[in-house]
């Protein structure tokens, strides 16, 4: 623990610090920063570019009656440190420990949960318009990265924001790239601040031409440089901010924290919206990151010193790269084959693919709504579509996949990626949801591959298939399962009966499946046989395997890494109930709850998931309906 960063347990007290001793706790906090995430894994990069921003704004600020929201969270690791969390930090995304994003119910200082992109503007806007209906007068700050300001509802936020004309701060941090290099207009546009010749040239004259004047030329220039807009917007063509209402201010050094806290100084006398515009450095103060920021943006455990990632040895391949060999293999096979993917082309396995096939890849930015749109539109013209993205990005695309996809029975297929429990990014990550809000879509089909090998033989399925597909699959190594050279279509989507032998059926879907397997073997340990069944499908599910088991079987056993409510067991229920046939069904799932950060064993522990867990509650079962109880539960 750095020497003064060990005494600092609240913001207020950064404002008895003087410059040189903020400067000595920014290079304490990167350390700290560095030295846990290398043991804990996390958003490394983006927290350490925004350390002199988030000393800079509790400074000045008075937190937590002022209200700062981050957007994403992931560079609010400072603001953990210095809000009461140092000691805790040492847990930082491990179970029990504080989580990778700010979160409301962990701090009084995390004014907004977050971890989703998008979403500070909205809501600092919100906090804005409740603090006026109160007659109160506390600073409302969003801070949102460019990367961020990609997503549609930033703009919806900044649009209605400059036309409420409300006092509130809108910290623009800009570094450039998000988790890939930015994307589009808005990058293009933020880029013309920093090469335009003509502005730097006429800032440089303005600056020395203020600065000579006797006695006041420092303090006139200081507040003609970062307060007053005019001459930046004639010199720099469009004025976007300025244009929807905003004032405007930058960009700015977001490392020189003197210049940041004598800006916010003077933003706080500004009434209506205002945006602070930094520039900043991805990965700051660690080279190997500032080198890499893509590859340290979302990190496991990593060597220091030497700047490299920890690898398991003897790994498996992992789901997502075999998805990216799979796609390669398709696409070299069919020119109709287009990838698209939301600013996150290593994440989703699509850099090679982007790569081979440059003109048939598309990075939309963080901007999913408009992801699935564009791809109903490459569908509509004949192309075939296959959108990428981590499960719980889909969400933020529920409306299109309806009614731009499903409602006119386009060929999209969705790359569900990081499907099921995520681990120690927790309830902003895990994918537990999809098969409840798609498998009720008409025209919809679910796929879930129960191992690696068989995703790479389902996207080939999909890919041959008409009308909208999702193919979902979870984080991490694979099985260990042998791929194929080269990958082969399905020749159905029936189940597959692994065992067919005993008077329970484990029905079992995906990374689940597995599971039954281990559970099947415990059973049998006991003294009791029972069937596994890969269903591979959610929706349609295959009736005729379904019927057969639920006439043959006495009890019908339901495992998915997904919510009970609405998933692949209500399904089940609901197929049975409408033929009238009545069969005892248990259902294995994610209950009612948001289950938070660890790795990924114990977080199925907490659901009840485990094989172990399981066998026990079947034999309860069992044995209970063998006695005369209830059965089913």
């Amino acid at each position: 623990m750095g020497q003064l960063l060990e005494h600092i347990n609240e913001p207020c007290e950064l404002k008895y610090c003087t410059l040189d001793e903020l400067s000595q706790l920014a290079r304490e906090l990167r350390r700290e920063i560095i030295d846990t995430v290398s043991q804990t894994g996390g958003h490394l990069a983006p927290s350490l570019g925004t350390v002199e921003l988030t000393l800079a704004l509790h400074r000045a600020f008075d937190c937590p009656q002022d209200k700062i929201i981050w957007d994403v969270g992931h560079q609010a690791y400072a603001h953990k440190i210095l809000t009461g969390r140092r000691e805790a930090f040492a847990g930082l995304r491990q179970k029990g420990g504080i989580t990778g994003f700010p979160k409301m119910d962990e701090s009084i200082f995390d004014a907004f949960g977050t971890g989703h992109s998008s979403t500070s503007i909205s809501a600092a806007l919100g906090m804005a318009a409740a603090r006026d209906i109160a007659g109160e007068h506390y600073r409302v700050a969003a801070v949102i990265g460019d990367g961020a300001l990609t997503g549609g509802e930033a703009f919806e936020g900044l649009n209605n924001a400059g036309t409420q004309g409300r006092d509130l701060i809108v910290v623009l941090n800009d570094n450039g790239m998000s988790i890939a290099p930015n994307v589009g207009a808005m990058s293009e546009y933020l880029s013309r601040f920093r090469v335009a010749p003509g502005y730097h040239r006429a800032k440089q004259d303005i600056k020395n031409f203020l600065k000579s004047i006797p006695h006041i030329g420092e303090r006139v220039y200081r507040t003609a440089e970062h307060i007053k807009d005019g001459v930046r917007s004639a010199l720099v063509p469009g004025g976007l901010f300025t244009d929807m209402g905003f004032h405007y201010i930058g960009p700015l050094d977001g490392h020189n924290i003197a210049l940041l806290l004598d800006v916010f100084e003077q933003a706080k006398q500004l009434k209506g919206p205002l945006l602070i515009h930094i520039e900043t450095c991805k990965g700051k103060g660690y080279m190997p990151a500032e080198k890499a920021p893509d590859k340290f943006h979302g990190i496991g455990k990593f060597d220091v010193a030497a700047g490299t990632a920890f690898k398991k040895a003897g790994a498996k391949p992992t789901y997502t790269s075999v998805f990216g060999r799979a796609l390669l293999e398709v696409a070299a096979q069919d020119a109709d084959v287009v990838a698209i993917t939301a600013a996150m082309p290593d994440g989703t396995g699509l850099r090679a693919f982007s790569e081979k096939y440059p003109s048939r890849f598309f990075d939309v930015g963080i901007a999913e709504q408009h992801a699935a749109t564009f791809a109903a539109g490459l569908a509509a013209a004949g192309r075939k579509p296959v959108l990428a993205l981590y499960s719980t990005f889909a969400q933020r695309a529920y409306d299109q996949i309806v009614h731009d996809v499903c409602l006119q029975n386009l060929h999209v297929v969705f790359a569900l990626d990081r499907a099921g429990f995520v681990g120690e990014d927790g309830a902003t990550h895990h994918g537990i949801f999809d098969y409840s809000y798609l498998r009720h879509l008409p025209n919809m089909t679910v796929l879930a591959p129960k191992d690696e090998n068989e995703l790479g033989r389902m996207l080939k399925t999909a890919l041959s298939m008409e009308g909208p597909v999702a193919l979902r699959y979870p984080r991490g190594e694979g099985l260990g399962a042998a791929l194929e050279e080269p990958f082969t279509p399905l020749k159905d989507l029936r189940a597959e009966v692994i065992e067919g032998r005993g008077e329970i059926a484990l029905l079992a879907v995906g990374s689940m499946v597995e599971a039954a397997e281990k559970t099947a073997e415990l059973l049998k340990g006991e003294g009791i046989a029972a069937a596994v069944v890969n269903m591979r499908v959610v929706k349609p599910l295959d009736m005729e395997l379904l019927c057969h088991m639920a006439h043959e079987k006495k009890l019908l056993v339901t495992m998915e890494e997904n919510v009970l409510a609405g998933g692949f067991g209500s399904t089940v229920l609901e197929s049975l109930a409408d033929r009238g046939i009545f069969v005892p069904v248990v259902r294995f799932g994610i209950g009612d709850v948001f289950i938070e950060q660890g790795k990924p064993q114990e977080l199925l522990e907490i659901a009840g998931l485990l094989p172990e867990q399981m066998a026990k509650r079947i034999l309860e079962v069992w044995k209970g309906a063998e006695h005369g109880g209830e059965g089913a539960a």
